[in-house]
């Protein structure tokens, strides 16, 4: 009997997690469906579509907001992907402390800041004749920029010891990845998406302060209701 409520509350306290961070819940079933579609279908599909996924020139000059979009659907690595363990956990934390709503706009700011800060350079280049044309086209796509932005963020609403651990995590893994012949362009743009994260850190601590004083305000007034006997019951129609 002791198990079975015990598996019950179990149960019921996930549905309530879940239910508290519907945007990254959503982003991530997105992701492990691209995911299993990268790593088991065909090949060649597979790759044009990543190749029509890319945020590079030629595609942000002829579609910018669908090129955008479309480019954040998928995570490098297929389902595989260690983005795929760090993305429920960032932007689930993140979301559960500022709501799903400007989760999302920290995500987009990140990914759309970091990306045009890297392609914008690589036109003008070309423009002036720095680099070849053939620069206009490169592959680049996934959710990185984005969720780098929100570990940043989400750094800033932590206590000092674990805000610098995740931000120094993230920025180690980072140079990290800039020693294992990782394109520098991108790493320029995770650089980027981690400065953009520290800047909407005081942002995002209002909100956080807000919503937090606003679950304490209604749970005192609920406790005073119950206490006081001030509940009403609903009138009959």
């Amino acid at each position: 009997m002791a198990d079975t409520r015990s598996g019950t509350a179990g149960r019921a306290a996930l549905t309530r997690a879940l239910r508290g961070v519907p945007f990254t819940l959503g982003y991530t079933l997105v992701l492990l469906g691209t995911g299993l579609y990268a790593t088991l279908g065909d090949p060649g599909t597979v790759h044009d579509l990543l190749a029509g996924s890319s945020t590079d020139v030629s595609h942000l000059s002829r579609r910018p907001l669908l090129t955008l979009l479309v480019s954040g659907l998928w995570a490098v690595g297929g389902v595989t992907s260690p983005y795929l363990v760090a993305f429920p956990l960032v932007l689930g934390g993140l979301e559960r402390r500022v709501g799903g709503v400007r989760t999302a706009a920290v995500f987009l700011l990140g990914h759309v800041l970091a990306t045009l800060l890297t392609e914008l350079p690589v036109a003008l280049s070309v423009a002036v004749g720095h680099l070849p044309a053939s620069s206009l086209r490169r592959l680049d796509y996934g959710v990185s920029y984005g969720l780098i932005a929100c570990a940043a963020a989400l750094a800033g609403l932590l206590p000092p010891r674990r805000r610098w651990a995740l931000l120094g995590g993230t920025g180690a893994v980072l140079v990290a990845g800039s020693f294992v012949g990782a394109d520098p362009l991108t790493g320029w743009g995770h650089a980027f998406a981690l400065l953009t994260g520290v800047v909407c850190g005081p942002y995002v601590r209002r909100r956080a302060r807000r919503r937090a004083s606003a679950r304490h305000a209604g749970c005192g007034i609920a406790h005073s209701e119950q206490v006081t006997g001030n509940t009403r019951r609903p009138s009959a129609h």
